[in-house]
């Protein structure tokens, strides 16, 4: 059944009121998608992104530590990609605009490995890893993903910067290890592209 919900999309200070405005006026729209989805529990935020805003590198705050083993039991941490822009998704196998936007994340990971831009995806509220899998397998993610079955992982963000109930999100890091974009609900490849793009270019 389709429902409305709301996504926020983070506006850095500084941003301008026309860039405000455009994001409040562009049409949210959403699925709760996925029939049997237990643990898409009242309160949680699912929807489609509208737009992101890239911060101020002065203004970002650092991502916290990410370490452990990945659904497949290999060692990997947010750390180990330093020096790289880094895409972390944050997706449950349960969320409707989760499957939405998974092939295209996927598609932009092979697309901009060569520009030094990663992907690593933060698996939330699947108490199944199985399931986990199986959406991993169905979508072809070839990057890896830390299971969060408790949402631990995601109360380590500012929650101004990620809502641990809103799901999917995705932040853009910096090649410092800061958050620089922050995007509520399901992002297209075209939504994201030009904000990896900028973010690379800061290091180039």
């Amino acid at each position: 059944m389709r429902r409305a919900a709301r996504c926020s999309v983070v506006v850095p200070a500084g941003a301008g009121l026309a860039v405000a405005a455009a994001l409040v006026l562009a049409g949210l729209a959403t699925d709760g998608g996925g029939r049997g989805a237990p643990k898409e529990q009242a309160g949680t935020v699912v929807g489609t992104a509208a737009a992101a805003a890239v911060m101020d590198p002065g203004s970002r705050s650092d991502a916290p530590e990410l370490t452990g083993e990945d659904l497949d039991g290999k060692p990997v941490s947010l750390a180990g990609l330093r020096g790289n822009v880094v895409v972390l998704n944050v997706w449950g196998s349960w969320c409707g605009p989760c499957r939405a936007e998974a092939d295209d994340l996927e598609r932009l990971s092979r697309q901009t490995r060569a520009d030094g831009v990663r992907f690593l995806g933060i698996n939330t509220r699947d108490r199944d890893r199985a399931a986990a899998r199986s959406f991993v397998r169905a979508h072809d993610l070839s990057f890896p993903s830390l299971p969060d079955p408790n949402g631990e992982l995601l109360l380590r963000f500012p929650p101004a910067l990620l809502n641990p109930q809103a799901v999917p999100a995705t932040l853009v890091i910096d090649r410092h290890g800061r958050i620089a974009a922050s995007i509520g609900g399901a992002v297209t490849e075209e939504q994201l592209r030009p904000v990896l793009a900028h973010v690379a270019e800061e290091g180039s």
